[in-house]
C-alpha cells in the first residue's frame, strides 16, 4: 500500500487529508510540525510527502531541506502544501527540491491529480533504474569471467618473460613489456570498477534509492 505522510500544524486540515486519503486507499501517516515530520519519514520511509510550508519549531523549508540531504529520503516526491502562492517562496521551494506546490484550500480531484502525477513520475524512475540494473547484471553475469581472465593473463604472461629474461633484454624490450603489462592492468581496473559500481547500487536499492546515473570509468 502507498504510504504518505502529512506534515501540517492545522489540526481540521490535517485530519481531513488524513481521512479523504485514506478513504483514496492510501495508508497515511501524520505529523503535526516540521520535527515530527523529519522524523517520522526517516522511521517510516513514505512513499510521498504532503508538507505544510509554514509551521512552527520547523517550517516546511527546513523540513524539504532535511530530506534532501538524507540519502535514503532524498528522492521521495515532496508536495507543497501552501497559502502562499507568490513566486520567490515557489523558487524558494523548488530550488531546494521540491516537486510540486498545492494553493490551500485545493479541491479533492487537484490533491489526487497533484499525487497521481509525482507518483507515475517516481514509478517511471524506478521502472528505469531497474531496466539499467537488469543490463548492468546481465552484462556482468555474462562477460565478468571471461573479461577479468583476459587482462590477468596479459599481465601474469608478460611478466613471466620479463623475469625468464631479465639479463637479455633491451631496455626498448623491457618498455614494450611493461606498457602491454600497464594496458592489461588498466583493463583490469575498468572491469573492477563496473564491479564496484554494481555492488553500490544494489546497497542503494536495498536502502530505497531509485535514482540512477550511470557512470561508468
Amino acid at each position: 500500500m502507498t504510504c504518505i505522510l502529512v506534515i501540517e500544524d492545522e489540526d481540521l486540515i490535517r485530519e481531513s487529508l488524513e481521512d479523504l486519503l485514506s478513504v483514496e486507499g492510501f495508508e497515511v501517516i501524520t505529523a503535526e510540525n516540521g520535527e515530527r515530520g523529519v522524523s517520522l519519514a526517516s522511521q517510516r520511509h513514505p512513499d510521498l510527502i504532503l508538507c505544510d510550508v509554514m509551521m512552527p519549531i520547523l517550517n516546511g523549508y527546513g523540513v524539504l531541506e532535511q530530506l534532501r540531504q538524507d540519502k535514503t529520503l532524498s528522492t521521495v516526491p515532496f508536495l507543497f502544501l501552501t497559502s502562499m502562492m507568490d513566486r520567490r517562496s515557489t523558487r524558494r521551494g523548488m530550488a531546494l527540491g521540491a516537486d510540486d506546490y498545492l494553493e490551500k484550500p485545493c479541491t479533492r480531484d487537484e490533491l489526487l491529480e497533484a499525487i497521481a502525477v509525482r507518483l507515475g513520475k517516481q514509478k517511471a524512475i524506478e521502472k528505469r533504474f531497474e531496466e539499467k540494473m537488469d543490463a548492468l547484471r546481465t552484462s556482468i553475469t555474462l562477460a565478468l569471467p571471461h573479461e577479468l581472465q583476459t587482462p590477468l593473463s596479459g599481465i601474469m604472461g608478460l611478466s613471466e618473460l620479463m623475469m625468464m629474461q631479465s639479463e637479455e633484454l633491451m631496455p626498448s624490450e623491457v618498455h614494450e613489456y611493461a606498457e602491454g603489462i600497464h594496458q592489461s592492468a588498466e583493463r583490469l581496473y575498468r572491469l573492477i570498477q563496473n564491479y564496484l559500481l554494481y555492488s553500490r547500487l544494489i546497497v542503494m536499492r536495498s536502502q530505497g534509492m531509485t535514482r540512477f546515473t550511470s557512470t561508468y570509468p
